[in-house]
């Protein structure tokens, strides 16, 4: 996050930004893709990407502190990403402790609590501290939530909760004939809908992220690539997400 967000109310910051501060979502996931590319065009090592990519999602975290958005989950580290360079997979995870480490000041000045789903056991220590420590110093924030998908694979959180309620079956804390989608929710990394689903860098792809989730989210894309992506462009994105019908499956009405 930028510096510590203005005292201003959020109704009024989305009506001047051309939003109904009554339709706006609670809960925003981001895919911040790119970064890599954006540093390629300039002839850099993709690692410079992300570094950029982490002031973009400064900026982008405090303006959903303005808005008044309740969640802001983004796509930090893929399972997947663990197969990339082991050169680059050290210096993401040397990026993303210095990004804890330095980040937790300015959440406490903007009532930002952080949380974080994903295999964690599988960051490194020094990573693992970090986390520990910043989600420690930010629990008792009560403004926006910026959640850390870490380690996340949408596959892999679905095996875990599956393997969690059959840990419970197996001890007969649950009955099989009773398992539902209440069940399931309530073993997954976080029970929490996603409203709308923005990726950058002009993809369309959901990438194994948030598949419970995000099942009736609004999935927008964007042609900038994640450093290169502004509050404009998240704005444009929001506003395209209240002229979407949200029907959840049913008829429309009329």
């Amino acid at each position: 996050m930028a510096d510590a967000v203005a005292a201003t109310d959020p109704a009024t910051h989305a009506r001047a930004a051309g939003l109904d501060p009554a339709r706006l979502p609670r809960h925003v996931a981001l895919i911040m893709d790119g970064n890599g590319r954006w540093a390629k065009k300039r002839g850099w090592e993709r690692f410079l990407g992300h570094r950029h990519g982490a002031d973009t999602l400064r900026t982008i975290t405090s303006e959903c502190v303005h808005l008044g958005i309740a969640r802001l989950t983004v796509y930090a580290f893929s399972s997947e990403n663990w197969q990339r360079p082991a050169r680059e997979v050290a210096y993401l995870m040397d990026l993303l402790a210095e990004f804890l480490r330095s980040e937790v000041p300015r959440m406490q000045e903007n009532g930002v609590r952080l949380e974080a789903i994903g295999q964690l056991h599988r960051l490194p220590a020094h990573v693992r501290d970090a986390l520990s420590d910043a989600l420690r110093m930010t629990a008792a924030n009560t403004g926006t939530v910026l959640t850390l998908a870490l380690s996340y694979g949408g596959r892999d959180e679905l095996v875990d909760a599956c393997r969690a309620i059959a840990a419970q079956a197996a001890r007969g804390e649950i009955d099989p004939a009773a398992i539902d989608a209440g069940s399931l929710r309530a073993a997954l990394y976080t029970a929490h809908d996603v409203d709308v689903v923005i990726r950058t860098a002009g993809e369309s792809r959901v990438s194994n992220f948030l598949p419970w989730q995000a099942a009736y989210a609004e999935f927008i894309t964007c042609q900038p690539l994640w450093p290169d992506f502004t509050v404009a462009d998240f704005l444009r994105c929001l506003v395209e997400y209240q002229g979407r019908e949200r029907r959840f499956g049913l008829v429309a009405p009329g």
